[in-house]
């Protein structure tokens, strides 16, 4: 039986990540969902994913205003890792970290064109014991050095003060709106292999507003997991 990864990149539940869900999954605003979402422009059941014949299939609810896989408005879609679910006011991203990279090794193999600094090649994977931080094998540019010279996202601080805590929030806040826009600009049809972004920075681009938005999730509700 397969089952479903979904983070929440954008929209009120901004932040939760719902790990290995078995199918079917319905997402909506009403109690008895799988994942119950905070979305007022949401319908009750809005989307169902499920398993046939081996493939993972998005079948929109008939919901009031619709879904987009990809920027692409959708009735049915098979979903592929790293896909982009927008219904209503939220945001998700299908898949893990390792099965979206899975799918970026493949495309590769395949064929896709993957131009610059870095390919699926060079994008793994670092589990640590209590760790599901990613680890990027740069490529040899030095530009790409010196401004992302972090290989892992920085641990929060400890011990922050509201008026700390309310700062690095704006901070995250900026990066996160800056980041969705560029998210926004780009649209997919399904039998395209070829984005305004090379695929490899548009699937870290995701990860990063990922990250952001449990940030901002962790910084506002400190008891939040």
């Amino acid at each position: 039986m397969a089952d479903v990864t979904l983070r929440v990149l954008d929209g009120a539940d901004r932040g939760r990540e719902y790990k290995h869900l078995p199918t079917p999954v319905t997402i909506g605003r009403e109690e008895g969902n799988t994942v119950q979402l905070n979305d007022e422009r949401i319908s009750r059941y809005h989307i169902k994913i499920q398993e046939d014949d081996g493939k993972l299939v998005l079948t929109d609810l008939e919901s009031t205003n619709g879904t987009r896989v990809n920027g692409e408005d959708v009735q049915l879609r098979i979903l592929r890792y790293g896909d982009v679910i927008a219904v209503g006011r939220s945001v998700l991203l299908y898949g893990t970290r390792d099965q979206i990279v899975g799918r970026l090794d493949e495309l590769r193999e395949n064929g896709l064109e993957m131009t610059g600094d870095l390919d699926a090649s060079k994008l793994s994977k670092h589990l640590e014991a209590e760790s599901a931080d990613f680890e990027l094998r740069w490529g040899a540019s030095d530009s790409l050095h010196s401004t992302l010279h972090i290989p892992v996202p920085p641990e929060l601080p400890d011990g922050l003060s509201p008026g700390q805590a309310a700062q690095l929030s704006e901070i995250f806040e900026y990066l996160h709106l800056q980041s969705r826009t560029l998210v926004q600009s780009a649209s997919m049809p399904e039998d395209a292999t070829q984005i305004k972004l090379e695929l490899i920075q548009w699937q870290m681009m995701l990860d990063l507003q990922a990250q952001l938005a449990e940030y901002l999730r962790k910084i506002g509700e400190p008891s939040a997991e």
